[in-house]
């Protein structure tokens, strides 16, 4: 038998519970139309007819992230097989193979200079590689591992080529100076939950955060603060992507459901729901035109919805198993997947 709650913990989780439904009515009350109904003159927009041209093999296990670096050419991918695999996605071959201390990798992130990829996972730390140089046995260097975090990584971007940006299974999220390897700053208890993805503003003042506690916060990097709350999902916040516009971002949860919530707002505006209704969602990306997302399910496929007029546009149908990562090249021309039937796919 779980352990009896002490009273006045009750009584405290009663009592947030009680200001979090207060904030929802304001929020509600704000909400003076639907984003369907707004853009219901508009005409629909066209199928996405992405084929996948290239199928990326080389892992010999599940595949559990990929991200693309801003040469919009390149992408790194990270395995169960311990290994991070650099990809020239325009011509399908390798151009390194990256052997890990731990095989138990959750995330990658590709530096949009394409010198540095870093990962980590249930190993509890971050590793960053410089792809520029080779160690004794040939692979690229490792030139920091950032220890001191209590969970497992989930999540990591770079800023640039000196700032890593991390969240993490014990509810930190830590901004990293990798010429140091000292940490500029650190929220011990962003959520109170796991922090499972992090994404980027495209002007980079801001970052978004999805976790397990079912809420998305948005970050001001000057402020160093959070600066709005998001909620409305059910379940875990397993991805999160801004708009290209900035003022708004994208989510995939295990609810079943994606979302757009817009910061002005300061709400979710839409609802974003699979054809079968039972497909829960792994991650998101929005393209550079902000009128598609994209949603990889455990249901082997990628979902795609009219981000306006929210109205499922299609499926790309191609992996064999649970699709775990998408990323968007920089300039819009492509998409990369990974998946757990161990390929890495890129759609064109």
């Amino acid at each position: 038998m779980p352990p009896k709650e002490d009273p006045e913990t009750a009584e405290l989780k009663k009592e947030l519970t009680q200001l979090i439904d207060k904030c929802k009515e304001e929020q509600a009350k704000q909400a003076d139309t639907k984003l369907e109904d707004v853009t219901a003159s508009m005409p629909d927009a066209p199928k996405v007819k992405l084929m996948p041209k290239k199928s990326l093999k080389g892992h010999i296990n599940k595949v559990n992230s990929v991200h693309y670096s801003g040469d919009s050419r390149h992408c790194v991918s990270g395995s169960l097989d311990g290994k991070l695999i650099i990809w020239d996605t325009w011509t399908g071959n390798k151009t390194q193979v990256i052997p890990l201390r731990s095989a138990w990798v959750m995330s990658v992130a590709f530096a949009q200079s394409g010198n540095f990829v870093a990962c980590g996972g249930m190993d509890n730390m971050c590793t960053v590689y410089d792809l520029n140089n080779r160690d004794s046995t040939g692979a690229a260097k490792v030139i920091r591992e950032l220890l001191g975090y209590e969970g497992f990584l989930s999540s990591c971007r770079f800023i640039d080529d000196t700032t890593l940006l991390t969240g993490s299974g014990d509810m930190k999220i830590v901004t990293w100076n990798l010429e140091t390897g000292q940490r500029i700053h650190e929220v011990a208890q962003a959520h109170i939950g796991d922090v499972v993805s992090i994404s980027l503003s495209p002007d980079g003042q801001y970052f978004v955060t999805g976790s397990v506690d079912k809420s998305c916060k948005l970050w001001d990097f000057r402020e160093k603060k959070c600066v709005q709350t998001f909620f409305g999902h059910e379940a875990d916040v397993n991805s999160v992507c801004f708009h290209p516009s900035g003022l708004a971002f994208a989510t995939g949860s295990e609810d079943k459901t994606a979302r757009l919530f817009d910061i002005r707002a300061d709400q979710q505006i839409a609802t974003y729901l699979p054809p079968n209704k039972n497909s829960g969602f792994t991650s998101c990306a929005v393209s550079s035109s902000g009128r598609y997302i994209f949603c990889g399910s455990d249901d082997n496929n990628v979902h795609v919805w009219d981000l306006l007029k929210t109205t499922h546009n299609g499926v790309l149908s191609g992996h064999e198993n649970r699709v775990t990562s998408i990323s968007l090249s920089p300039n819009g021309m492509a998409l990369v997947t990974s998946s757990w039937d161990q390929f890495v796919k890129v759609w064109v």
